[in-house]
């Protein structure tokens, strides 16, 4: 196992992980990955930039046997998670001079997570310098890129910037630097998805204080380091601040057909439109690829099935992962079947309170689908291209709910009719009630459905 020289006295020491097939039990890695550690030697003092994952910890000193590295004096941690840092008690051990530098955030992280004796480790304040002999390192906060506690390194002697997570690709290869885009970019892609994407807010601020480094090189964690630096921050710049696109997501889950029938009609819609929808059947689906297309979505439809009284639980996640990635789309809407009822959209709707979108009416049909179901996807798909054709365009209002008390209201998930003359004795509601008397919290007594989705007649 041989170092790799990747500038003046600045080697890179990582390991590559060919086999790995998953990330933190959840993301998983179709092209293994990589944990990326740079040595620098100066003419007074070393420094290891970032460690490697535990498992990989006799390639890293492998690497470092390779340069004959006797002594190490700092060990730079940008990062506390244990796939940066879960080695570096054993460099600590190996090279007992060694201190760790780290913000305050990443200090107690490390006693915490590794337990890294607090007298091994040195707290560095932003923009603070560190002289290796004829090379300084300068350290940059950057906390929630993508946690509390990260912090770059900036080698401006060589123009390098070790950036950490930021930048980075789960992507096993041989080449050290970006030979093909067409395989790191996608990569690239995938990796801000399912990583940086919940923190796009973040690093759209702080993009420019990259680019005024303007660095030669990005080192990053993970994958491929960059020579054309502009290249992959012009890209994040614009799938974490670019215009979503005029791009419908649909991850769904089809248990006999009918919903399925339902995703298919509406993705020929969209495209009828012009509008391009992409299908995730989660059934066995790739979730770093729906995290891809999310990116750049302009719309989600999550299409489920009832189970239960509820979306089928593979839904569910998907809105949960949707939840929590952040994304930049501004529709959301639901479509599927029923047998008998259930709370499919008003559960859904509650997995997603981080998400800033208008919730565009449902389309859900029992059993199913027949011509006038298709005909409210076709609708459905009409409105989609409408709101991403105008995205500042405010919603349409609703029809103002009329006064009179005997007004028959529907629900439009079963079609069950509330008939202020009828009421609802069963659940408290006498006869006689008009439909704006009714208490917020009662819900529609066949599927279940919110008062408020309920529609005048």
């Amino acid at each position: 196992m041989q170092a790799r020289k990747i500038g003046e006295a600045v080697w890179w020491v990582g390991a590559i992980d060919w086999d790995r097939k998953l990330f933190d039990s959840l993301i998983p890695l179709p092209d293994g990955t990589s944990y990326n550690s740079y040595f620098v030697q100066g003419s007074a003092k070393s420094a290891l930039i970032d460690a490697v994952d535990p498992t990989m910890k006799s390639v890293l000193f492998a690497r470092l046997s390779s340069l004959n590295v006797s002594r190490i004096d700092y060990v730079i941690a940008n990062h506390a998670e244990q796939d940066h840092s879960g080695s570096i008690p054993d460099v600590l051990q190996a090279y007992p001079m060694a201190k760790v530098v780290a913000t305050d955030k990443c200090k107690a992280m490390l006693m915490d997570l590794l337990a890294v004796p607090e007298e091994r480790i040195i707290s560095v304040r932003d923009g603070e310098t560190l002289d290796l002999g004829g090379r300084t390192l300068q350290f940059i906060h950057f906390p929630w890129v993508h946690w509390p506690e990260t912090m770059i390194t900036w080698l401006p002697s060589q123009k390098i910037l070790f950036s950490c997570d930021l930048f980075g690709s789960h992507l096993a290869t041989a080449d050290l630097f970006e030979s093909d885009e067409k395989v790191v970019m996608p990569a690239a892609k995938r990796y801000y998805a399912e990583i940086m994407m919940p923190f796009r807010t973040v690093i759209e601020g702080k993009l420019g204080a990259v680019s005024r480094l303007e660095a030669q090189m990005i080192a990053p964690s993970h994958g491929p380091i960059y020579t054309k630096p502009n290249q992959i921050i012009d890209a994040y710049r614009d799938w974490a601040s670019g215009p979503s696109k005029n791009n419908v997501v649909i991850p769904y889950i089809s248990m006999h057909d009918s919903t399925r029938l339902m995703v298919e009609h509406l993705v020929e819609a969209c495209a009828a439109r012009g509008v391009f929808a992409e299908q995730f059947n989660l059934a066995d689906g790739d979730v770093g690829k729906l995290a891809m297309s999310l990116v750049d979505a302009g719309a989600i439809v999550l299409a489920s099935p009832m189970v239960l009284g509820g979306p089928h639980p593979k839904v569910a996640y998907a809105a949960i992962l949707a939840n929590a990635l952040r994304p930049k789309a501004k529709l959301v809407s639901v479509i599927g079947s029923y047998s008998w009822g259930g709370r499919l959209v008003e559960t859904l709707q509650v997995l997603i309170p981080a998400l800033k979108v208008e919730i565009i009416p449902p389309v859900l049909v029992k059993g199913l689908p027949r011509e006038k179901d298709f005909a409210a996807l076709d609708q459905l798909a009409e409105e989609l291209m409408n709101r991403m054709a105008n995205p500042q365009t405010e919603a349409k209002p609703e029809p103002a709910a009329q006064t009179d008390p005997n007004t028959k209201y529907i629900c439009p998930v079963c079609r069950y009719i509330y008939d202020p003359a009828k009421g609802d004795p069963s659940h408290g509601i006498p006869p006689g009630t008009p439909f704006d008397k009714v208490p917020e919290e009662w819900i529609c007594p066949i599927c279940r459905v919110a008062k408020k989705m309920f529609k005048p007649l």
